[in-house]
């Protein structure tokens, strides 16, 4: 078979790379210059900055990734784990280092609250049994209804009902602790307190796993899976915008794509790792939708957007660690303007991402390369980002520079940013979500857009608004089900 992947971030080489490695002849086109998606490396000045996702977990994922096209992800990247995973910031002053020293933890916990020691170790003993159960679905397809009836019993012993803050709560009282145990889902677009506590495995994942980085960065990541792929005589090809899926009238199977310049690319099948409401609104003609109509897909609830800030320092910061989560003054009423609300805040909670903690090649010598990242509202919201893009980007750095890195704004050497408009028109993603479809309960597993369509057999689905979900974990493995679904070729091009 023919096969054209649309898209290159990693669900779309995950699946590449396995279609490939099962023998299929694959063409993964992408409408930017580079590789990546939304892991998508500027350079700049001398500075890398990576787009994101910057968080590695589940690094056997990326691992048995190589290892279907029959190479050693050593050979390609060098992963290195980081301690701490996160500092995590109060506005109060309190710093939680957070890692997978158990000990350190509960020391830290019985500083902050000793009350809270017993309930966070029934925190941990409930996440683990999360664990086992989310992450056994985590590459499984739920294209019917029994597949989502077989896991019910499991679903309802877990409450997953809960949402993820729910469940910090109920095994810790103290507000910073609900915090740190809580603030997770934001990684992959969900607002805690509306995720399902499905999402609680995410604490066992780390602990067991680590959370790791890749040196020269996630772009890095991606070119070594992109040389994978064209080492196995995959083929890639950059600036080739996707305008429709071309869909057979009888028959209703996707033919091919058609590009921006009128050429058509011919197929056996197409995967979309684009966001899937963009996809079917955009690139599959109403006439071929009878069950992901307009109208379904508006229905649906779509995370957050993002506010993001690249920048280069002429001086280096070394109190800062690679990953740093700063908390605002409020948190659930901040996330009631971001999610429901969607209005712009003074306050912000934000992500500070400081690689050269680990990696001082991704910035000139003396240097820090950075990104600072604020959820902000997705586009269904008033926000005009035209005005309101340049105050928002002098209060995060006056925040910065009055908190935690003095002097900034003078040691600023570069700049980039993006916003959910950069999402929308640069990205694609149906009203500048991050993340595509928000991770609740009620858009998980079966109830999420599936990895196979309902309307063109042909067409699947590895990007972040299917099953299993956003993030690497996520994608990774949606990349996985994807080739799985299709199968090996009749007879198998690559061994």
């Amino acid at each position: 078979m023919r096969i054209i992947v649309v898209g290159s971030g990693f669900g779309g080489l995950a699946a590449a790379i396995r279609l490939r490695a099962q023998g299929h002849e694959v063409l993964v086109l992408e409408q930017r210059d580079q590789p990546g998606g939304r892991a998508y490396a500027y350079k700049q000045d001398g500075f890398t900055f990576d787009g994101g996702p910057t968080i590695v977990t589940a690094p056997w994922l990326i691992n048995d990734l190589f290892a279907a096209a029959g190479k050693k992800r050593e050979d390609f990247v060098q992963l290195v784990p980081l301690d701490p995973f996160y500092n995590v910031r109060f506005e109060d002053g309190t710093v939680f280092r957070y890692n997978a020293d158990r000990e350190q933890l509960r020391a830290q916990i019985r500083a902050l609250s000793p009350g809270d020691l017993a309930g966070y170790d029934r925190f941990v003993a409930r996440a683990k049994d999360i664990f086992r159960t989310g992450m056994a679905l985590i590459d499984q397809p739920f294209g019917s209804i029994g597949s989502m009836l077989k896991v019910l019993p499991d679903l309802i012993r877990l409450r997953s009902h809960e949402s993820v803050a729910s469940f910090a709560a109920r095994h810790v009282k103290d507000d910073r602790l609900r915090q740190l145990f809580s603030f997770h889902p934001l990684l992959v677009g969900g607002n805690p307190f509306d995720t399902t506590n499905i999402y609680a495995l995410i604490h066992t994942l780390e602990q067991e796993w680590g959370v790791w980085f890749a040196m020269g960065g996630t772009g890095a990541l991606v070119n070594a899976l992109v040389r994978c792929f064209t080492d196995a005589g995959g083929g890639i090809a950059y600036n080739q915008r996707v305008t429709e899926i071309v869909i057979d009238e009888r028959t209703r199977r996707a033919t091919g794509v058609r590009l921006a310049d009128g050429r058509v690319e011919h197929a056996d099948a197409v995967v979309s790792n684009g966001d899937v409401a963009f996809t079917y609104q955009q690139l599959v003609p109403a006439r071929f939708r009878r069950v992901n109509t307009d109208r379904k897909l508006a229905r649906l609830r779509y995370s957050m957007s993002l506010f993001v800030v690249y920048f280069g320092t002429d001086r280096q910061y070394p109190d800062i660690a690679h990953h740093e989560i700063l908390m605002g003054p409020r948190y659930r009423g901040l996330l009631e303007d971001i999610f429901q609300r969607k209005v712009l805040a003074k306050d912000f909670s934000l992500y500070l991402h400081r690689p050269t903690a680990t990696d001082p090649s991704l910035a000139p010598p003396g240097c820090d390369s950075w990104y600072v990242l604020s959820p902000v509202p997705h586009l269904g919201g008033t926000v005009d980002w035209r005005t309101a893009a340049q105050p928002y980007r002098d209060a995060i750095m006056g925040y910065l520079e009055e908190r935690y890195l003095p002097g900034l704004r003078q040691h600023i050497v570069t700049e980039h940013r993006i916003d959910p408009i950069h999402f929308r028109d640069t990205l694609s993603s149906y009203l500048g979500s991050a993340f595509s479809v928000e991770p609740t309960l009620m858009q998980s597993a079966w109830f999420r857009p599936h990895n196979q369509s309902e309307d063109v057999p042909n067409l699947y689905f590895a990007g972040a608004g299917t099953h299993p979900g956003a993030g690497l974990p996520g994608v990774l493995s949606a990349g996985k089900i994807v080739a799985d679904l299709i199968g090996p070729a009749a007879h198998r091009a690559v061994t």
